[in-house]
């Protein structure tokens, strides 16, 4: 693609040749919702960098001078915040001296926004390279890829930091195949915060339990990034993420490696990640070292990774000197949107009240006060009778039935499944119709739905609670009729 097409799809990217003093812009690399990712010159230093943009899309755009301006006043307090956030986790980055994590050279305010110019990192991120190349994916492969990737959280997490968004598409491999850890996204998810707008900030099947709720009582610690790494490693190994954890909090379908034993990859291997993918925090490895321990990767090739620059053993100043950089990766920072440092003391409360997950291939719906339930023990759960709304058995012909409660089949497939929560002697009508399905040990019942329009109807002996849903994608919902 040529730099014209970049821009074309960036219509808010500055100009090709645009100057920032001796930086030049030369091409659009990448870029998303919140910011934009330049390839530039550095003509005093003559070497290729990259520089990245903060533009918040639904909050500013650009105008004829190159300034950004905002959509609307009322986007001042979420742009501000979320510029802030940037502006930090430049800060932060420059304090890191380690091959595996994406190294800031400078950062300036300019244009009405700020902008972070790092080392220009060449490759391809790693969901794109199992996209490409998954026959190269390999126990011998992964096991390659580890150590410096262990090694590059471990040192955000020895500085009292978390990743929060380690996922395929924030890892980086390089032409030497050796892994980047990219930029963490901290404006995306301060405005995400502060917006409630919870979809922005997690994706499906990569965060753990901890990191929907406001009001856990499990703090978020360094499990909480092996249990990304968890699902990372799982999606490799499989081709898929495991489940979402707020689905497998009412009905728990992973299936552990160790159990499907997929061939080609060792034992402890697959027991690491079933151990990482624990829904508890405690049953996970609570340190990388542990992980590694779990691997078989022996520690001392790990540490390598993690000592070839000084640890930052506490929050530096934000106005301390740059350390020394001992060696400079070759590697392209594309992916505008990854995650935010959290001190691990104590640790953040995410979500709102109610948490929406937007997914390619999930969409979760989540009353948090039918997930978060902590006054007593969950028992085992056991899968619930679940109803693929065949039209005949509800006393309509096929002819008569609707599209959206005709028999699955090939033209028709099962598009969402439906939990909710259902007493022993409530009843469920669908589309005025009853439908036979029974709650399971913790409550829930489920219904498999293809492609259509519902009314969702709860009766108990008094009342009736309603709720229409439209469905038009693959996903899971947990709804609450009300």
């Amino acid at each position: 693609m040529s730099a014209n097409d970049h821009t074309k799809n960036m219509p808010n990217a500055l100009p090709i040749g645009y100057r920032f003093n001796e930086f030049e812009i030369k091409d659009v690399i990448g870029g998303g919702g919140f910011g934009i990712v330049y390839r530039a010159w550095d003509h005093l230093l003559e070497r290729t960098i990259a520089i990245k943009e903060y533009l918040p899309i639904s909050l500013a755009t650009r105008n004829e001078t190159q300034a950004i301006v905002l959509r609307s006043e009322r986007h001042q307090k979420l742009f501000a915040a979320g510029l802030n956030s940037f502006i930090q986790e430049a800060r932060l980055l420059a304090r890191f001296n380690h091959p595996g994590l994406l190294h800031v050279l400078r950062f300036w305010e300019e244009n009405g926004t700020a902008y972070m110019g790092t080392l220009y990192y060449s490759g391809i991120t790693l969901k794109e390279w199992q996209q490409s190349s998954p026959e190269t994916l390999t126990d011998a492969w992964i096991h390659h890829l580890l150590p410096p990737l262990f090694g590059a959280i471990d040192t955000i997490h020895r500085a009292g930091y978390l990743h929060r968004d380690i996922s395929l598409d924030n890892i980086q491999i390089q032409d030497n195949q050796l892994p980047v850890l990219l930029d963490f996204g901290s404006a995306r998810k301060e405005i995400g915060n502060l917006s409630d707008e919870t979809e922005i900030m997690l994706k499906p099947g990569y965060a753990p339990i901890e990191q929907y709720s406001e009001e856990s009582d499990i703090d978020q610690g360094p499990w909480t990034d092996i249990y990304a790494l968890g699902a990372v490693l799982h999606t490799l190994v499989t081709g898929s993420p495991p489940p979402v954890s707020v689905v497998r909090c009412i009905e728990d379908r992973y299936e552990p490696l160790t159990k499907r034993r997929p061939k080609g990859f060792s034992l402890s291997l697959l027991n690491a990640i079933d151990h990482s993918l624990a829904m508890k925090a405690q049953d996970r490895p609570q340190s990388i070292d542990e992980l590694a321990t779990l691997i078989e990767l022996p520690i001392s090739t790990v540490e390598e990774f993690v000592t070839t620059a000084p640890h930052v053993t506490k929050k530096v100043s934000p106005h301390a000197a740059e350390p020394a950089r001992q060696q400079e990766p070759v590697a392209n920072a594309v992916n505008s949107s990854t995650a935010e440092p959290v001190p691990l003391q104590p640790g953040r409360k995410l979500s709102k009240s109610v948490v929406i997950i937007a997914g390619v291939a999930v969409l979760a719906v989540v009353v948090l006060a039918n997930l978060l339930n902590h006054d007593a023990p969950h028992p085992e759960p056991t899968p619930p009778e679940v109803t693929r709304i065949p039209a005949v058995e509800q006393g309509v012909t096929a002819a008569e039935a609707p599209a959206a409660l005709a028999p699955p089949s090939a033209a028709a497939p099962i598009m969402a499944t439906v939990y909710l929560k259902l007493g022993n002697s409530e009843k469920i009508m669908l589309n005025g119709k009853p439908v036979e399905v029974k709650p399971n040990n913790s409550g829930y019942a489920s219904l498999n739905l293809v492609a259509g329009s519902y009314q969702i109807e709860v009766q108990t002996a008094t009342t009736v609670h309603s709720q229409q849903l439209e469905i038009n994608r693959v996903g899971t919902w947990l709804v609450n009729p009300g």
